[in-house]
């Protein structure tokens, strides 16, 4: 497995972690695979700080999730990048169809945890060479999860991909987190994804980029560490979360954009 496909033990671990302490979101699927896999992230890759992050963001997510869900009865469901990621249960398909889409390596590994069935599939496929977009019906509605996985993509490849998925589908509300200028130039110095190899990252303090012939027009942003779900931190670590990681210090490195693409 490449290093970028290895950044997808860093989101596993933090959920992992939060969901034996009982707080942000219940994932015992994550528990499941971190003991059975035991990938050895190390240094900053173990910050519990990070843990809480990443559970934020997927908390995040699948909230998003779970309303356009309900707005939107036929869509189907997209999460590109997936890794080893268990939303699929904790959200649920609900009657939808719902795709997971990851390097084919991936996928492999995946298949040892998770079982397709008429409403779940699971791809092998790379977001820059959108052709695996062929094996889901063309002309519906789509809801597509954009989680991990801007960064390590050239802003013309991203741009690629979204002209491509919003050619495929009729409607599209899609949800992506991204680095800012900052937070890339910050992963040359300090990042927890170094710890499995990465070392080029992209980013971008403007949605704007997103929208550049891609027919996808930039809708609003969300917040990634909400007070609803700092508030459920113990003790202490409430305090020192909300003042050196959430809030203004988080958006300060990562972002998180809602876009959407209409008739």
């Amino acid at each position: 497995m490449d290093s970028v496909g290895k950044t997808l033990f860093i989101p596993l671990y933090g959920k992992a972690a939060v969901s034996r302490k009982g707080i942000i979101l219940s994932d015992p699927t994550a528990e499941q695979i971190w003991e059975a896999e035991g990938f050895p992230v190390k240094r900053r890759s173990r910050s519990k700080w990070l843990a809480y992050f990443m559970a934020m963001r997927a908390a995040v997510f699948d909230n998003w999730l779970r309303e356009e869900m309900a707005k939107d009865r036929e869509a189907v469901i997209l999460q590109v990048g997936c890794g080893l990621d268990s939303r699929i249960e904790r959200v649920g398909a609900g009657g939808h169809r719902w795709y997971d889409v990851d390097f084919e390596e991936v996928i492999g590994l995946r298949k040892r945890f998770f079982q397709p069935d008429e409403q779940y599939h699971m791809l092998p496929g790379d977001l820059r060479e959108p052709g695996w977009l062929r094996s889901i019906p063309e002309g519906t509605n789509a809801l597509i999860a954009l989680e991990g996985i801007s960064m390590y993509l050239q802003p013309e490849e991203m741009q690629s991909f979204l002209r491509s998925a919003g050619e495929h589908f009729r409607e599209v509300s899609l949800l992506m987190d991204c680095y800012t200028e900052k937070g890339a130039r910050a992963t040359k110095v300090k990042n927890p994804i170094r710890d499995v190899g990465v070392t080029a990252a992209y980013g971008t303090d403007d949605p704007a980029v997103w929208e550049q012939g891609t027919g996808f027009s930039f809708l609003r942003e969300h917040d990634m560490t909400p007070g609803d779900l700092i508030e459920q931190l113990p003790g202490a670590e409430r305090f020192l979360f909300r003042t050196l990681f959430g809030g203004k210090v988080a958006r300060s490195l990562y972002r998180l954009y809602e876009f959407q693409k209409t008739m």
